[in-house]
């Protein structure tokens, strides 16, 4: 039976996210056979319970199944408790940021961009040192994208 469509959303924080990356390496030798690009994303997500880390985890591995990604193993992270708490003090979070500095992935999947900071300038932050990194930022959930701009 075929997948059915995802009626999945996202916001690209690029516009074409793998524009630019490690030019040349998509050529194959003649004759081999043709592969897709498949980039390897870390998933992060703020909960508000352990219970409920793996359900979100979860959704976030479709949505990146669905776009053709790649989760490694151990880049699946939740960190328990509020939004609103402070970054310094989520280890999920710094663990994302140690996969960041590597090669290892070229992307973070969140629900939405208040995992990454809840407050509008510590989100632009985070963001801003992801994309330096030259990894994209992709919020499965948009709708808070409304509210900042």
């Amino acid at each position: 039976m075929p997948p059915l469509p995802s009626n999945r959303t996202t916001w690209h924080s690029l516009l074409n996210p793998l524009a630019g990356r490690r030019p040349g390496t998509l050529l194959a030798p003649a004759g081999a056979p043709v592969m897709g690009l498949c980039p390897a994303v870390a998933l992060y997500a703020v909960v508000p319970l352990q219970a409920v880390a793996n359900l979100v985890l979860d959704d976030l591995a479709a949505f990146a199944q669905d776009q053709g990604w790649i989760v490694p193993s151990g880049c699946a992270v939740a960190d328990t408790g509020s939004l609103a708490q402070g970054l310094d003090g989520r280890r999920g979070w710094t663990r994302v940021r140690a996969l960041a500095t590597g090669s290892l992935i070229r992307g973070v999947v969140v629900p939405s961009l208040t995992h990454i900071g809840y407050r509008a300038v510590d989100a632009d932050r985070e963001q801003a040192w992801l994309l330096k990194q030259r990894l994209f930022v992709v919020a499965t959930d948009p709708a808070d994208m409304n509210l900042r701009t």
